[in-house]
């Protein structure tokens, strides 16, 4: 199946991205630095991420076997969408458009009586428990097995989830990072807490998966032959166990970065004048 919005929009943002990058030089008269050039990196990587997890093998391998569809699940949840915030591309995207165009636009959007709806949802997914809720909502529906079977019949069903898991990664991951589109930043301990929920619903749709004593999904169980020779509830079960362990692996690397930036926020802080010293 071709994920025709997912890759035209990868794509087009990539197009966008140099450009803005170009203008960047072109308006500065300088190369950009260090920062600018690791951020732009980051966001490439992401976009080269979605193009592996939809339109390489895996994606032909993804309608035989549930454990490649899990693969390209977490490629876009747990890999693409923080690359892409972290990336921070949102500027230079923007920038390419002609300035007699941005900013009516932006004064639109921003002020408009018409556009007041879009900026009340758009408050609400800036805000921590709906970027939270909508993350694991999502994981946890479209791997349910009425909504999974119908991505695989159905190639808009499974466009849709696939951009949704991109679009809900972005808003998730954005909270963590601590950067738009989150509306403000979380303390360090708020976004190790936000960060260990998200891991419990993962482990426990994990758990879900591989301990079911059937093969949960039609299109899977009824196949006659399958690479690798594999039964349906095997390849779930296989599926489950990346699920389980790789899936976590980002939530406990962020974790750890997270506890090492709190700690050493703390250290760095001044003693309290007339305080008492230590003995």
């Amino acid at each position: 199946m071709i994920d025709y919005l997912p890759t035209a929009l990868t794509v087009v943002a990539f197009a966008l991205h140099v450009l803005g990058e170009r203008r960047a030089v072109v308006r500065t008269g300088r190369p950009r630095d260090r920062q600018a050039r690791s951020r732009a990196l980051m966001f490439y990587a992401g976009l080269l991420t979605i193009l592996v997890a939809l339109q390489s093998p895996l994606d032909s391998l993804a309608d035989q076997l549930f454990w490649a569809h899990m693969i390209q699940h977490l490629l876009l949840l747990v890999v693409a969408a923080p690359l892409i915030v972290l990336g921070r591309p949102w500027r230079s995207i923007w920038r390419p458009l002609p300035l007699r165009l941005r900013r009516p636009l932006a004064r639109t959007v921003l002020r408009s009586p018409a556009f007041a709806p879009v900026r009340a949802v758009g408050g609400v997914l800036g805000s921590a428990p709906a970027a939270w809720f909508l993350f694991n909502l999502g994981l946890v529906l479209w791997h349910m097995p009425g909504p999974y079977d119908r991505t695989l019949e159905n190639i808009d069903v499974h466009v849709l989830e696939h951009t949704t898991f991109l679009l809900c990664g972005i808003v998730f991951w954005a909270q963590v990072a601590g950067c738009p589109p989150a509306a403000r930043a979380l303390s360090y301990g708020a976004r190790i807490v936000y960060l260990a929920g998200a891991m419990v619903v993962n482990v426990g749709l994990s758990i879900y998966l591989a301990y079911a004593q059937h093969a949960l999904y039609s299109p899977y169980a009824q196949l006659a032959h399958r690479p690798g020779g594999i039964s349906a509830l095997a390849d779930q079960q296989i599926g489950a166990g990346l699920m389980w362990t790789a899936g976590d692996m980002p939530f406990v690397l962020a974790i750890a970065v997270l506890v090492q930036r709190w700690l050493a926020g703390h250290e760095a802080m001044p003693a309290p004048v007339g305080g008492t010293a230590e003995v």
